[in-house]
């Protein structure tokens, strides 16, 4: 028996499927028979690769995971280039927590705090399976002298960490350029996000590299901040940590090390008190 092609075809709507919408264009007739809730490869935002994320195109052509440039978005529209200590202050471990259930259930808050979205931008980084520079060689890192030598290590990595490094210097030189406001400048904002760009075991080791690291980092956020505005940008603007100020960058480092540990430690008892909380519900059941 031969199936023959159909024909009977009709064009009935052109739909898209998006993460935190889900069906988007969608008849008013077929929305019963589809589940409201978006659907996913992965139940949680954080903590997964980016391969079971949906992905979306910045400004500059990176496919990034959909739910940083949500919370790019939402931290640009409520003043967070211009908030004193943004991505340095941290903000209530509860409402962090509130945000990332929601986030995870596909909802977007819309009252939250400016340090909580960029607090959650930081964590996200910080709980990848591996961290986006990890791909790196730390000697080739540790080596790196100019802007041009980072700039050539950074077009090493695999496209989609090349993808998230590329957004995340970005909205770095968009912190920075508003350092009149903010007090957040080049060497700032790169000392708080060295220690989520890799993963080491061993604390001290860590701690270390995340010297080098936040060097890597600055200096790429200055050259892109040199490739908006070549005249207004110079590497005095921020302290250099090659010599005597090395002391001062591994206090500050520590610092901001310590800080992640704390955060990861604070998400992990919240996952785990969650899991116990299942675990005996269902018991009781």
């Amino acid at each position: 028996m031969e199936i023959g092609w159909p024909t009977d075809v009709r064009h009935v709507a052109h739909v898209t499927f998006d993460r935190f919408h889900g069906f988007l264009g969608l008849p008013v007739e077929l929305e019963p028979e589809v589940p409201r809730r978006a659907p996913s490869a992965s139940a949680n935002v954080f903590g997964v690769s980016t391969k079971s994320m949906q992905c979306s195109f910045d400004s500059r052509g990176n496919s990034v995971p959909t739910i940083l440039l949500l919370l790019q978005r939402r931290l640009y529209e409520l003043g967070g280039l211009r908030t004193e200590g943004v991505f340095r202050i941290t903000a209530e471990n509860s409402q962090e927590e509130y945000v990332r259930e929601q986030l995870n259930s596909g909802i977007l808050p819309e009252k939250i705090d400016v340090h909580c979205l960029a607090g959650l931008i930081k964590a996200w980084f910080r709980e990848l399976p591996t961290g986006v520079l990890d791909s790196l060689p730390p000697e080739q890192v540790m080596q790196c002298r100019t802007e041009e030598d980072c700039a050539k290590l950074a077009g090493l990595l695999p496209p989609a960490e090349a993808a998230l490094l590329d957004w995340a210097i970005h909205l770095m030189a968009d912190v920075v350029q508003e350092e009149q406001q903010n007090k957040m400048n080049a060497y700032n904002v790169a000392t708080v996000f060295a220690p989520n760009m890799t993963q080491m075991a061993d604390p001290f080791t860590a701690l270390m590299y995340a010297v080098q690291v936040m060097n890597f980092l600055r200096m790429l956020i200055l050259k892109a901040l040199k490739e908006r505005q070549p005249s207004t940008v110079s590497d005095t603007s921020v302290p250099d940590t090659s010599s005597s100020d090395d002391k001062e960058a591994m206090k500050e480092l520590s610092v901001a090390v310590e800080d992640s540990a704390d955060e990861s430690a604070a998400t992990a008892s919240h996952v785990n008190s969650g899991s116990k909380t299942g675990r005996s519900s269902n018991q009781n059941h």
